[in-house]
């Protein structure tokens, strides 16, 4: 659907996007297109889309994969979305909050391939993003057009002002790749800041070998809790390593990492490298 065609929907169906729930709706439908080709579709693969909105980029996914599963939270786009997806018999639309939902019953029972391709409200991204990541590993792909912002932490390398706790978070269970920008002007209304298209493509397994996983994502959240402080006085404190911070001194020294180091200095080994040597400590 281009603009006219999702005006006149608009029109149809008295729809007025709803601030508190991100609502932009994309109307390019060569962005749309674009997004959709880089899910790399086929007839073996299920979609899940989440806030497919007016239905322009749901159309675009099921011409090209075997079923499409739309979750919309807003109840009064649903006879809007309806309208726009009468005629796709592989898509279902599923009233419910994508953050409430089991992720393995929307795929039901599907034997193929799952992806995730969404224009995702930017407010609650991060949340989204890491539920799928976290809850649902038979999902290989997804991709996502979210915040500009949001995309270049996601895929931020370290020693970068954009590196910390989402960019681990996400790099240990995907390879981020940013593919494109979209302008404001691609949007109904147009968002306040810029947006991109993110691939994620899921790891089969974890980058790094962890002696706890819970720890490390500890270690990385504590030690970008404070970005100015150094890991020394941002770990020390934390309460995370036993003997605090003469013995994270120590540790430190032992993974040849200068005294000063901070956070954001540390690659994904090297913070696997250091909850694990706090994990042996503790143990």
């Amino acid at each position: 659907m281009g603009v006219r065609e999702t005006r006149d929907l608009i029109g149809r169906h008295g729809v007025r996007p709803t601030k508190s729930l991100g609502q932009n709706f994309l109307v390019d439908d060569n962005v749309l297109a674009k997004i959709a080709a880089q899910g790399a579709l086929s007839a073996a693969d299920l979609v899940i889309e989440v806030g497919p909105g007016l239905g322009g980029l749901t159309r675009h996914l099921a011409a090209q994969a075997g079923r499409v599963v739309a979750v919309e939270i807003d109840r009064h786009l649903l006879p809007a979305l309806a309208e726009a997806t009468a005629d796709l018999a592989n898509v279902s639309v599923v009233h419910a909050d994508i953050l409430d939902c089991d992720l393995a019953s929307l795929a039901g029972g599907w034997t193929g391939p799952v992806k995730v391709v969404a224009n995702l409200p930017y407010y609650i991204t991060t949340a989204i993003v890491m539920k799928f990541l976290e809850e649902f590993p038979a999902c290989e792909r997804l991709v996502l057009l979210v915040q500009r912002e949001v995309a270049d932490r996601m895929a931020a390398k370290p020693g970068t002002k954009d590196y910390g706790s989402l960019s681990v978070a996400v790099q240990y269970h995907a390879a981020p790749r940013r593919a494109f920008l979209v302008a404001p002007t691609c949007f109904l209304p147009p968002p306040e800041v810029d947006s991109a298209v993110v691939v994620l493509e899921v790891r089969r397994a974890p980058p790094v070998a962890l002696a706890d996983r819970r720890l490390f994502f500890s270690v990385v959240r504590a030690a970008f809790g404070q970005r100015r402080k150094t890991l020394h006085n941002a770990l020390g404190g934390s309460g995370l390593v036993p003997g605090g911070r003469d013995a994270l001194a120590g540790i430190l020294a032992e993974l040849g990492l200068p005294p000063a180091v901070r956070g954001e200095a540390l690659s994904m080994e090297q913070f696997a490298q250091l909850a694990n040597r706090i994990a042996s400590a503790k143990s």
